[in-house]
């Protein structure tokens, strides 16, 4: 989803702004392995007119010879590799342009090495993890593709749950304490609602924690973040059972369909319009109309023989996905 009018996840407003260099140089240390000091060697890059679900959620920097991509998801994304593609190619064309550098050049130009990391922590159990974008070269009947790709993408899924991955909570103390203020608000929103819950988990959070007076001082926003971000699990896990529901439903639907298609090609046999044909079947005289624009193109395809009422029923699953 794109917009100019965001809002921040809580995870990039803490770790993702320039105003908290120290914090991001935190955490980057920790997913590396390095100790780096100097919070001004990093370069915020954030393309700050990408949103998911209506909020920013990922973060991106430069930081000596490399292009840092994160992102947080409360939720499990197979497809992260391709949405990172995507991502990478907006931040390269941008870090291009602003560099002058010219790519229809004979000289080799130079570009910071990518790295991709989503740090997970949703609801569902999920372990460390690398994905990759040649998961996604599926055939028709979801086997992999033997043709081999010249792209490839990998992300580096963490978990960054409470209690997981000690020894990264132990190098960066502001996710381990960002981390816990989690947990705290999901324990709490058992047996009260989310506002409360995020009002508990600040008033319990401990005084030791570097990252509490930060929460405190921005509480408005610390809380409509959190509220946003519960509103969004709740919508996800309603497309779900939507997507469970319907699954229920398609055997019925494509039985009606069927019907219908077999109805009215009789109707047009003897002539009938549009409005006559909606009239006689009690349907719309859309769905009618979308009906017989398969049975049209079916037709036009020049298949000869007796009339395919599953043939012309692609055509129309074909048509309302266009």
């Amino acid at each position: 989803m794109i917009n100019t009018k965001y809002k921040d996840r809580l995870f990039s407003f803490i770790f993702g702004r320039p105003e908290r260099k120290e914090w991001t140089l935190s955490l980057y240390n920790a997913v590396n392995g390095s100790s780096h000091t100097d919070p001004e060697d990093i370069e915020i890059m954030t393309m700050e007119d990408i949103l998911y679900m209506g909020m920013k959620n990922d973060m991106s920097f430069l930081i000596t010879d490399t292009a840092n991509m994160y992102e947080q998801q409360s939720t499990y994304n197979p497809n992260m590799p391709v949405r990172k593609l995507m991502y990478a190619a907006r931040l390269y064309d941008r870090y291009i342009h602003v560099n002058r550098l010219n790519i229809y050049s004979t000289k080799q130009i130079r570009l910071p090495v990518p790295k991709l990391v989503t740090f997970y922590n949703g609801m569902e159990e999920r372990e460390d993890d690398i994905l990759e974008l040649k998961d996604a070269f599926l055939t028709e009947d979801g086997k992999p593709a033997e043709t081999e790709s010249d792209i490839q993408v990998r992300v580096r899924m963490i978990n960054i749950n409470y209690g997981k991955n000690k020894e990264l909570m132990g190098a960066c103390r502001p996710l381990s304490e960002y981390a816990w203020f989690i947990a705290e608000i999901r324990r709490n929103n058992q047996g009260m609602d989310i506002e409360a819950a995020v009002d508990r988990a600040l008033e319990a959070m401990p005084e030791e924690f570097g990252l509490k007076k930060f929460l405190v001082a921005n509480k408005a926003e610390v809380k409509q973040m959190c509220i946003t971000e519960y509103n969004e699990a709740e919508t996800m896990e309603q497309f779900r059972e939507e997507g469970r529901e319907e699954g229920r439903e398609e055997g019925r639907e494509e039985g009606e369909i069927l019907r219908l298609i077999k109805m009215v090609y009789k109707k047009m046999l003897k002539g009938r319009t549009n409005e006559e044909i909606a009239e006689e079947v009690e349907e719309s005289i859309e769905l009618i109309g979308r009906i017989k624009e398969a049975v049209l193109e079916y037709r036009k395809s020049g298949t000869d023989g007796e009339f395919d009422d599953k043939k012309v029923l692609e055509y129309y699953k074909n048509s309302i996905c266009q």
